[in-house]
């Protein structure tokens, strides 16, 4: 795919959407997104959808290419009942939307790239390497993970080339997970978390943008894959990892897990359960990643980005 072509994004306002925005500009993409309350800025078009009242605007759908990335944040707040429901509903239901909205197309986009998560793996630590081809877990992240991805398969009966990209945890300068992991660490009290044995996996926010675009660029990427560095690490190597980064101690005890799960709920398993999870399928593709170690990514976040 050439340069020149034009892009639609969901969640375009989102610290991935954002960056993401600014890397296919750069490369000469015409970007839009989808927005509740439309306001054109710094040249990407705006336009309105309202997934609740079951409205998107047919001319936001004249693009080559959708990349899907809305969804309500899944650690913002306890996992009650009602909190899962609108998790699981927002991706969905905005999959279904956009589904019938392109189906009414004369003119269809012939990608759409959609956000999964690790997750899909389920919130579980053991020995194994999780791959593409490993069934969804059972558990709330992956009943929910497999039926966003289920929602995003029927764009292939619309004859969409469909990519799914399940993410780990996005590692950015300013934003997302590290810029709350890295307070306490900042104050010399930074700690693993549980017995610290859980996988933490993780990508770096410029290595993900670069797969949204690698995906846009080579046709025979299709289907889901993994969007974690091959790098595996624990989380108390993570922690003691960036500790040593920041040059600051890393000696105080493990947070119990009982105080996390006092504390979150539900959602500590994603803070107390972590899988280990393969990147060979992406890498095979030809994708490769500037950042596949954890120090290389953590020094380019914290010390070269503060720099610039």
């Amino acid at each position: 795919m050439s340069v020149g072509k034009k892009v639609l994004l969901t969640g375009g306002y989102g610290m991935i959407g954002k960056a993401l925005t600014q890397l296919l500009m750069n490369k000469g993409y015409t970007v839009s997104v989808l927005t509740r309350t439309p306001r054109d800025a710094n040249g990407v078009k705006a336009y309105r959808w309202d997934v609740a009242s079951g409205f998107v605007d047919p001319k936001a759908l004249e693009v080559d290419c959708i990349i899907h990335l809305a969804g309500e944040n899944i650690a913002s707040s306890r996992w009650t009942d009602l909190r899962k429901k609108e998790i699981l509903e927002s991706r969905v239901n905005s999959t279904n939307l956009l589904y019938e909205a392109i189906k009414l197309q004369k003119n269809r986009p012939s990608m759409f790239i959609a956000a999964s998560a690790s997750g899909y793996y389920g919130a579980v630590t053991n020995d194994h390497i999780y791959s593409e081809l490993d069934p969804a877990a059972t558990d709330f992240l992956g009943n929910t993970c497999s039926k966003w991805e289920q929602s995003v398969d029927q764009m292939q009966v619309l004859g969409m080339r469909v990519v799914k990209l399940r993410t780990g945890v996005v590692l950015s300068a300013n934003d997302g997970a590290l810029a709350k992991m890295k307070v306490p660490v900042m104050l010399g009290i930074g700690s693993a978390l549980g017995s610290g044995a859980q996988y933490f996996p993780w990508i770096h926010l410029d290595d993900l943008c670069a797969m949204y675009v690698y995906a846009i660029e080579n046709s025979t990427v299709h289907g889901p894959y993994n969007a974690v560095a091959p790098a595996s690490i624990d989380n108390r190597n993570f922690t003691k990892t960036l500790a040593t980064v920041l040059h600051r101690p890393f000696f105080f005890p493990a947070v119990p897990a009982f105080a996390l799960r006092l504390l979150f709920g539900e959602m500590a398993a994603v803070l107390l359960e972590g899988s280990r999870v393969s990147a060979d399928k992406i890498q095979a593709a030809g994708f490769a990643f500037k950042y596949p170690l954890l120090t290389k990514a953590l020094e380019d976040l914290l010390i070269k980005k503060n720099m610039r």
